[in-house]
């Protein structure tokens, strides 16, 4: 999902004999040997997700490939985190080892506290500008870019002179 196609399609690549060592106290529908055993046919599958998936690989294919996708995907997320970690105003609590290229998530925090009436007036404001789907996580807050393959380096630019302008405009 997101990144291949939509929900309700699982791309799974197993070599056969790992498959066939699995447990067979698992229900059926979820041993891999019995997709094998049945060409991935089991049950319906879900064709318009399926289909959507073979469009996804193609995009991904004309973009250059895997490599060529991830590279794309490693600069965006340098260029976002590196605007995050060079301003006093905004934090990520992600060490770095551990940080998506998909799903960047920061923090505004002033006077070394967070300050969520800013992140909320971050997210009407940067809706305001087109940026959308910024706000974090519903169990843990805080501010959340997804920038997975689709989006474009020119959305990331844009979202990073969006949080330079808001950052500027609490210094007035």
């Amino acid at each position: 999902q997101k990144n291949l196609g939509p929900s309700g399609v699982t791309l799974v690549i197993v070599r056969k004999d790992l498959a066939e060592r699995a447990s067979t106290s698992l229900p059926t529908i979820l041993q891999y040997r019995t997709q094998i055993e049945k060409k991935s046919m089991f049950n319906t599958p879900p064709t318009f997700a399926i289909y959507m998936l073979g469009l996804v690989l193609k995009w991904v294919e004309a973009q250059g490939g895997l490599d060529s996708m991830a590279q794309r995907n490693a600069l965006k997320a340098k260029k976002l985190y590196d605007a995050i970690d060079n301003h006093s105003v905004y934090t990520c609590l992600v060490d770095e080892s551990s940080r998506s290229h998909m799903n960047v998530v920061f923090r505004i925090q002033l006077e070394n506290k967070f300050r969520e009436d800013l992140e909320k007036d971050f997210v009407q404001k940067a809706a305001a500008r087109g940026i959308n789907g910024i706000k974090g996580h519903r169990s843990v807050g805080g501010l959340r870019a997804s920038i997975y393959n689709a989006v474009p380096n020119e959305s990331v630019d844009a979202l990073i002179e969006f949080m330079k302008d808001f950052a500027d405009s609490l210094d007035r």
